[in-house]
């Protein structure tokens, strides 16, 4: 028993491709689901227009211009002493169109440029290969991920990547939050997961749940062929956690909140087990949901199941049950409520560290795999000063309090625990809104949500915090 974190800790940072690269059309680099998503607000999701259209402002179309400027990234990331660093290929740098029979060789050298300028530096590059950036002509031409057409040209995209980054890239996760789309009702998630765009009157339950089955039939493909390759890979799947509280100990409540978390997490189940729960295939027999799903795919999920569960942590959500809900049917929209126990960020999100403790001991107990918390970080205001400093106490206090936790999990509940990537660890543009003012960087990097501004790096209080903690290995918070 030890009540240290393990020596081979992987800290770092995290990030992805379309949210701080830029350079949208730089060499030959085609058009993806990010490129078509306007800014939004602390209150409103971005918009989704049919192209990128004239007059728009779509801020991951020049993002932080990491693309031209990652050497001088990557050096204030050694600087704090990373040992990994998470980052994503673009898939419309690698496939512009996502469907061309040989890849773009300008795409393939930039990643091979960034995967050696990391390694240099001794810093593990761990890779998501679709985050959220699917090739948009996928969505026009074949309807996103509710074809079948996609699996191969995922397998496609994904066997080149394992090929070229073989020797460079030991860490891989499929599918960024594939579960984040089990919100059906609305449109952002289904389109950025998936490229669904719904059609009126269309089952949207239905092509939810098509789509994700041919992602998890994709992921497992894939996870074969990289094994194949490189034997020493380690591929993971990547899971939104947000722990579902009930809000107090009446039963109706509680089971409200096991169902909600059924719903959320049968994707791990998947990517796992290589099968689908007993709760979720009886749920689709009673709602009348009939998927195309057929032997091969069933001997797939079972044959590629992933080495690890990667997961993002922000926050925990607390539910109770609606008196006309006599079925615990979990309607996202409806069913969560304010947790009085906790506060709430500017953006409403609950601050919950224990949270990452519970969801930390909660993935052990069902699934007995290693972890990797590949996301958690505290969006906010910052204040630049004259000098250009940037005094984020709070960004310390959040990171500290949830390090704290994870600590624990480790030392006390014995979870296997790879590393930890704090979010934006570099100021980058928000997925969710398309903001950059909504920051989470240790870095702060000089734009502001209409896109003014140098791209000037200054680092802020939590990049000295942040170096005194991998120092360390978590021994100085």
């Amino acid at each position: 028993m030890t009540n240290s974190l393990p020596a081979n800790f992987l800290w770092g940072g995290a990030v992805a491709a379309h949210q701080l690269e830029g350079a949208w059309q730089a060499d030959k680099k085609g058009v993806s689901v990010a490129d078509v998503m306007t800014v939004g607000s602390p209150t409103s999701y971005r918009s989704i227009t049919d192209g990128v259209l004239e007059g728009e402002y779509y801020p991951n179309h020049e993002a932080i211009d990491f693309y031209h400027r990652y050497k001088e990234d990557l050096a204030l990331f050694a600087e704090m002493g990373f040992k990994c660093f998470r980052t994503s290929i673009a898939w419309t740098r690698i496939f512009p169109k996502g469907d061309e029979e040989e890849p773009n060789e300008a795409g393939l050298k930039f990643y091979d440029d960034l995967f050696d300028e990391c390694l240099k530096y001794g810093i593990e590059p761990v890779v998501t290969l679709s985050h959220f950036e699917l090739p948009y002509q996928l969505v026009t031409k074949y309807g996103g991920f509710r074809n079948r057409k996609l699996i191969v040209l995922f397998v496609q995209f994904a066997e080149v990547c394992f090929k070229r980054y073989q020797n460079k890239v030991k860490y891989w996760m499929t599918f960024n939050e594939i579960n984040n789309q089990a919100n059906f009702y609305e449109d952002f998630a289904p389109f950025t997961n998936s490229g669904i765009v719904y059609q009126p009157g269309e089952n949207r339950e239905a092509t939810m749940y098509q789509a994700a089955h041919y992602e998890l039939v994709a992921s497992a493909k894939a996870v074969q062929i990289g094994k194949k390759i490189n034997p020493a890979f380690e591929i993971g799947c990547m899971i939104a956690m947000g722990p579902v509280y009930a809000l107090n100990s009446k039963p109706e409540n509680a089971l409200m909140a096991l169902k909600a978390m059924e719903k959320r997490y049968y994707f791990a189940d998947v990517h796992v087990r290589g099968f689908y729960p007993e709760h979720m295939l009886r749920y689709w027999e009673r709602k009348g949901i009939k998927l195309d799903f057929t032997q091969e795919d069933a001997s797939d999920l079972k044959a590629g199941t992933v080495d690890y569960i990667g997961f993002s942590y922000y926050m925990s959500q607390t539910i109770a049950q609606r008196p006309e809900n006599s079925i615990f049917d979990y309607d996202e929209t409806k069913d969560l409520v304010s947790n009085p126990f906790v506060e709430t960020s500017d953006w409403g999100w609950p601050i919950d560290p224990i949270g990452l403790r519970y969801a930390l001991n909660w993935f052990t107990d069902m699934y007995h795999l290693p972890l990797f918390i590949v996301e958690n970080g505290f969006g906010a205001y910052d204040q630049r000063e004259a000098d250009g400093s940037v005094h984020d106490s709070y960004r310390i206090e959040y990171l500290r309090d949830h390090v704290k936790q994870m600590k624990l999990a480790v030392t006390e509940d014995g979870v296997r625990l790879l590393g930890y990537t704090p979010w934006g660890c570099i100021d980058l543009v928000s997925a969710g809104t398309g903001e950059m003012e909504k920051r989470y960087g240790f870095i702060y990097v000089d734009k502001d949500n209409h896109g003014n501004g140098t791209l000037d790096r200054s680092k802020k209080d939590s990049f000295e915090w942040y170096k005194q903690v991998i120092a360390t290995n978590g021994e100085q918070l």
